[in-house]
């Protein structure tokens, strides 16, 4: 035991060495970020039941991404852009057409997509930049990406902060909210807006086809559990941020893709979330 014991601590001081590397730190400083950007906004999504919006805008926003890389501009703020516009498009539809959301997030996801990939389809050759977008590639963000990400997501943070009560009662009841006086009208497509920047800086560590888990799953697990509004929020933050942190180390650890990592350990979050719930409801029923 004696001989074990200090060739495990330098196999752990050694795993660890890889955190002194600048591209390690701007991961885990971006996945921390957007933890909490998505688990906060994650908690209305559930209680608006808006899954497959956040989807859809991420497979949309394959169109912004296939811009920038093709002309040269930055794709991660020609999808912020685009986005943006895609949630007031989705808005206008709904309230000028009386669809449903979901129709109208159909139309502009497959049109999304189907433009990306006839955009990309026109630059031949592998795009490196395009399968990161997809996939995701945590240990790729760039110093002026994670600029990027941090700044969007105090702001977004900083608006839910100030607009908690309305936000939670437009996500409750839309009409109750606007008897309360909520303008509705204003804060909704603002909402639709926020959560579609979110959901294109969370591409940037899980990637198109795996964003919405990172939305979907700390808040669900969350929402098994809580007792009450208030920890159901900070307790969606603190199971994205294990979720985020233990999908970083288990892929160093394992030499493992980053993103569907983190999303395993959601996964395993939600489980023992369930886990718990039974347990505790049994204890009721005693």
């Amino acid at each position: 035991m004696a001989e074990i014991r200090p060739f495990a601590i330098m196999n752990i001081m050694h795993m660890l060495d890889i955190f002194a590397y600048p591209f390690m730190q701007r991961a885990v400083i971006a996945g921390v970020i957007l933890a909490a950007l998505l688990s906060v906004l994650g908690v209305y999504v559930l209680l608006k039941r808006m899954s497959f919006f956040s989807d859809g805008i991420a497979h949309a926003s394959l169109a912004g991404i296939a811009i920038g890389i093709i002309f040269s501009w930055p794709p991660l703020i020609v999808a912020l852009c685009l986005s943006a516009v895609f949630a007031w498009v989705i808005y206008w539809i709904e309230r000028k057409f009386e669809l449903a959301s979901d129709t109208a997030i159909g139309i502009l996801f497959t049109t999304g997509m189907a433009v990306g990939v006839l955009l990309i389809s026109m630059r031949p050759g592998y795009q490196p930049e395009l399968i990161s977008f997809l996939f995701g590639n945590i240990l790729a963000i760039q110093k002026d990406e994670l600029w990027v990400i941090a700044l969007v997501s105090m702001g977004i943070i900083s608006f839910v902060a100030l607009q908690f009560r309305p936000l939670t009662l437009l996500a409750l009841d839309e009409e109750l909210a606007h008897a309360a006086h909520v303008k509705t009208t204003l804060l909704q497509p603002l909402f639709y807006m926020i959560l579609s920047l979110a959901v294109v800086l969370g591409i940037k560590i899980l990637g198109v086809i795996l964003v919405s888990a990172l939305l979907i799953l700390p808040s669900a697990s969350a929402r098994i559990v809580a007792l009450s509004l208030k920890r159901f929020v900070w307790l969606s933050v603190c199971f994205a941020e294990g979720i985020v942190l233990a999908g970083i180390l288990s892929s160093v650890v394992f030499n493992l893709p980053t993103g569907p990592m983190i999303v395993l350990s959601g996964t395993c979050c939600f489980v023992i979330a369930l886990v718990l719930r039974t347990f505790r409801s049994s204890d009721y029923s005693l």
